[in-house]
């Protein structure tokens, strides 16, 4: 009967946690023995007694010892990769080109990682992809990031003492976070606008009552996996030109550019952030891979110009308990392709989704990518 194990998080500001009550439940009807640290679930709002009460046990961290799958939200410290059974499957987010000394760390102690990261977009992985999902968290608390900081009200408003103007919202990046920072603003009674090199995202912006930024050549930075290719210098100034009078307008900025494995384009110049109303708000989501806000700094909240820039890492663990729900059913989901029809573990290399998502396997990195960024990090 395989074994699971999930432990407390440790990274500053980490309150999710990879197993919850409900999926602790479903990995015991599966026919695991799963097994979560004291307190592991306590900030996420789930206490020790409820992972008893669905058949889990309430372990020290010495267990991790004796785990056949390793769960974490992670990344991972590279020390606590020590305590992880060399014949362990860890499934965990790891961002290896962000964290080459933990994937080292994975790689030479033999594991197997399946990086939540690198579960590929597909139909049939939908379930199962933790980016989409906590990027949902994060950008419904985003706006409402940006709603707490603002100096005015979102929605108009027509009182007896006069007429309140709606906030005006411009999002940068219209994938999956985006466009819940859309919705939530104009849940809140927004105007909002946006702006995303895919032309495919247009439609899904106008569908939410936002109004989409034409940029030209927009149509051309879209990848076959449907994520945003990294924009050339002449796209970057073209798309800033074009936005650069919305954002002098806009009461809130909420940026989501990213582009995997490559450092967030800077999209919110010093210059633009100056033109900004006094009270207006930036929340720099792409924070944690280097801003797309010029001014942003890592987990601070800042003025500068006037302006409140939030950069605030890591925005879904600030709703730990649905940020975990949703994580941990994307982790059951990921395991279900390894348990056998015996209950045993079963790793088929050659199922597509297994492969996509595989960093390390027996001392090897395995992920061409990760491979290939930590080699022109060291200089190789």
């Amino acid at each position: 009967m395989p074994t699971a194990f999930a432990p407390n998080e440790t990274a500053n500001g980490e309150f999710r946690v990879a197993i919850t009550p409900d999926t602790a439940k479903r990995f015991v009807a599966l026919g695991l023995t799963v097994l979560i640290e004291r307190d592991a679930g306590v900030a996420a709002g789930f206490r020790n007694a409820d992972y008893e009460a669905v058949g889990a046990r309430v372990v020290d961290a010495s267990a991790a010892a004796d785990a056949d799958l390793f769960f974490a939200v992670g990344p991972l410290a590279p020390a606590k990769v020590e305590g992880i059974s060399p014949q362990a499957i860890v499934l965990s987010f790891v961002q290896g080109a962000r964290n080459p000394d933990l994937v080292r760390a994975l790689q030479a102690r033999g594991v197997t990682t399946l990086a939540m990261e690198l579960v590929p977009r597909i139909t049939r992985a939908q379930a199962m992809d933790a980016l989409s999902s906590q990027a949902t968290v994060g950008g419904y608390k985003a706006m409402l990031l940006g709603a707490t900081h603002l100096k005015k009200l979102c929605p108009l408003l027509m009182t007896a003492a006069g007429t309140v103007a709606p906030a005006r919202v411009v999002v940068f990046g219209a994938g999956v976070a985006g466009l819940q920072a859309i919705a939530t603003a104009r849940r809140l009674g927004c105007v909002v606008e946006a702006t995303d090199v895919r032309m495919a995202a247009k439609e899904q912006v106008e569908s939410l009552g936002a109004r989409f930024i034409d940029v030209p050549g927009s149509e051309d930075q879209e990848d076959a996996g449907g994520y945003a290719k990294e924009q050339s210098a002449e796209f970057l100034a073209r798309q800033r030109e074009e936005v650069a009078k919305r954002v002098a307008e806009a009461d809130i900025v909420i940026t989501t550019a990213q582009v995997p494995g490559r450092k967030a384009p800077v999209l919110v110049s010093a210059e633009m952030v100056a033109s900004m109303r006094p009270g207006a708000v930036i929340v720099d989501m792409a924070v944690e891979s280097g801003g797309n806000c010029a001014l942003s700094e890592l987990d601070q909240v800042v003025e500068r110009e006037g302006v409140t820039i939030v950069g605030i890492a890591n925005i879904p663990a600030t709703v730990p308990r649905d940020a975990s729900e949703l994580y941990a059913k994307n982790v059951f989901n990921l395991v279900k392709l390894l348990i056998g029809e015996g209950g045993e573990i079963a790793l088929d290399l050659e199922d597509e989704v297994i492969a996509g998502s595989l960093l390390t396997h027996a001392g090897e990195i395995r992920h061409a990518r990760t491979a290939e960024a930590m080699a022109q990090e060291s200089g190789a």
